[in-house]
């Protein structure tokens, strides 16, 4: 009898602490980060109407902290000036090793995947016959335009370190070159090629062709530092389950944000699945996930 009663104390004290940490934070601002925006303007236009969404349904105060590159933003978490970080597959898988943060939600983004694309009149008609040649691809560490493409090259026969000349460059001159064939096939995500064919009226969608593509990669996340309160980020898990249509609305509003269109949270989410991100770091020579490629 005595040793239930002392349980029910102990119990009674861990919720009270609960309560008094989720409080504590509802007083101070929780700081989040937006790692693929740079500028408190920029974020504020992009998420500024989720955030304000999702402070009403957690009673939280919430505040942006721009961060200028993603390694501002690895020490912002180390130094506990910031809360959470939504921010991409790569770049979580970085964030993870050096910081312990934990992945608690994920924004899913259709079609997200990365392909390789060629001319349909190139006489390219499988990855092996790009060797040698010219491949465009965006900048060093992007997850869908570097990292991606390399991991599909490497899944189909050639070692892109050393089998293919790689362009990094802007995906507008990417698509440009490849329409120009100043390079053989461009690597990048499926969904931003077919934004710029079908918006160019000079090329016919028929134009082109994929000639390999990669899984669905794995998603945005959000992570909370190894700081966080773990009943803090369930309150915030919470408030994006249970308001995930209205809060979506708010998401998509932004220009950047319209690769979300047709996204869906996901609650239930694992480090074990950027797995497939890791083998990309490894594909391209960086097996330790310890740093930021192209910073």
């Amino acid at each position: 009898m005595k040793r239930d009663f002392l349980l029910q104390c102990a119990l009674g004290v861990l919720v009270v602490c609960q309560v008094f940490a989720s409080a504590a934070y509802a007083a101070e601002p929780l700081k989040f980060i937006v790692t693929d925006l740079e500028g408190l303007e920029e974020v504020q236009r992009e998420f500024g109407p989720f955030k304000d969404l999702l402070e009403k349904e957690t009673g939280f105060s919430i505040k942006f902290f721009p961060v200028t590159s993603r390694t501002a933003a690895v020490e912002a978490l180390k130094a506990k000036k910031a809360d959470f970080v939504l921010t991409g597959p790569a770049e979580y898988v970085v964030l993870r090793k050096v910081t312990e943060c934990t992945p608690i939600v994920g924004f899913s983004r259709p079609d997200y995947f990365s392909a390789v694309i060629v001319r349909a009149d190139s006489g390219i008609n499988k990855v092996t016959d790009l060797k040698g040649k010219k491949v465009a691809m965006s900048d060093i560490g992007s997850t869908s335009g570097h990292l991606g493409p390399s991991q599909v090259i490497k899944d189909n026969g050639l070692d892109p370190q050393k089998d293919i000349d790689i362009v990094h460059t802007s995906k507008e001159i990417a698509w440009e070159s490849l329409k120009k064939r100043d390079v053989v096939a461009w690597g990048y995500n499926a969904t931003g090629f077919m934004r710029f064919r079908d918006k160019d009226e000079t090329v016919s969608p028929g134009a082109f062709k994929t000639i390999a593509r990669g899984p669905d990669l794995p998603n945005d996340v959000l992570v909370a530092a190894s700081h966080v309160d773990k009943a803090v980020s369930a309150k915030i898990v919470k408030a994006i389950t249970e308001h995930s249509a209205a809060l979506i609305n708010e998401i998509i509003k932004g220009e950047d944000n319209k690769k979300y269109k047709g996204m869906q949270f996901l609650s239930i989410i694992k480090d074990a699945d950027y797995d497939y991100v890791r083998d990309m770091y490894r594909t391209i020579g960086q097996p330790q996930f310890a740093e930021f490629v192209g910073d």
